[in-house]
């Protein structure tokens, strides 16, 4: 081939600016894609390390209250928790359960030193969400809550949520410092995180205990090869443009 056939194969103008746009589009997709790769080694590891706090023996309290103050995250160690139900202080989070709607009941614990912990004590169907519906459950001895520790939300999650609406006694997110001031609890006395209660029966029924819902989506690898796979397809495109531009 002559030196005029080089040059007049070689890309010039527009054809090198849709080469090097190519090769940055190339450089992103590869990026995303190793990206979902790292998220998908970070569940992995999330995914195990919730199985193994869930499978472990249940903790005392005051242990989990140490860790707390330590890093902040108890969330789904098994715990346990003395004291009594203060029912007529029940808040109650819109929820769905098994496919029907109502409420989860968070209703506060008085423990024995006079200090107060939030416990989901579990689903309650719409038409039952009066306490007065409900009495047999609404138990008044001392009682021992076993259940998982829950971290409690900063903020409101999405802006998508709706906003509480105390008055109504109707919650769309865990704000644990507008169910303690619904609950007139001071905020020195509140356990700074929840509990879920586990599936212990309730008598009367309900509330239905052992709600907590442990699901986390891990479809980083399907991503991960969406991103790898444009990325193969937009290298054998510029490839196949490439090759025909040169024959012609």
């Amino acid at each position: 081939m002559s030196l005029a056939d080089h040059q007049a194969a070689r890309p010039k103008g527009p054809a090198w600016a849709i080469v090097g746009l190519g090769a940055v589009l190339f450089v992103m997709l590869v990026g995303l894609g190793t990206w979902q790769m790292q998220r998908l080694a970070w569940k992995e590891a999330l995914i195990a390390a919730v199985d193994q706090r869930i499978g472990s023996a249940s903790r005392p309290l005051s242990e989990l209250e140490r860790q707390f103050a330590e890093t902040g995250d108890v969330d789904y160690w098994p715990v346990e928790a003395t004291g009594r139900l203060l029912n007529d202080r029940e808040s109650h989070f819109l929820a769905t359960w098994r496919g029907q709607s109502g409420f989860f009941v968070y209703a506060p614990l008085e423990l024995l030193d006079g200090r107060v912990l939030f416990v989901n004590r579990g689903f309650v169907p719409f038409d039952r969400k009066d306490p007065s519906t409900r009495t047999e459950g609404q138990i008044a001895d001392l009682v021992t809550v076993k259940g998982l520790a829950r971290n409690p939300l900063a903020e409101k999650p999405s802006s998508l949520v709706p906003d509480n609406d105390p008055a109504k006694n109707v919650f769309y997110w865990k704000d644990l410092a507008a169910m303690a001031g619904r609950a007139s609890v001071p905020a020195d006395r509140i356990v700074p995180f929840f509990i879920d209660a586990d599936a212990t029966p309730n008598p009367g029924g309900l509330p239905i205990g052992g709600v907590t819902l442990v699901d986390f989506p891990n479809n980083h690898l399907q991503y991960a090869l969406t991103w790898y796979g444009l990325a193969a397809a937009l290298l054998a495109v510029l490839g196949a443009w490439l090759i025909s531009r040169r024959r012609a």
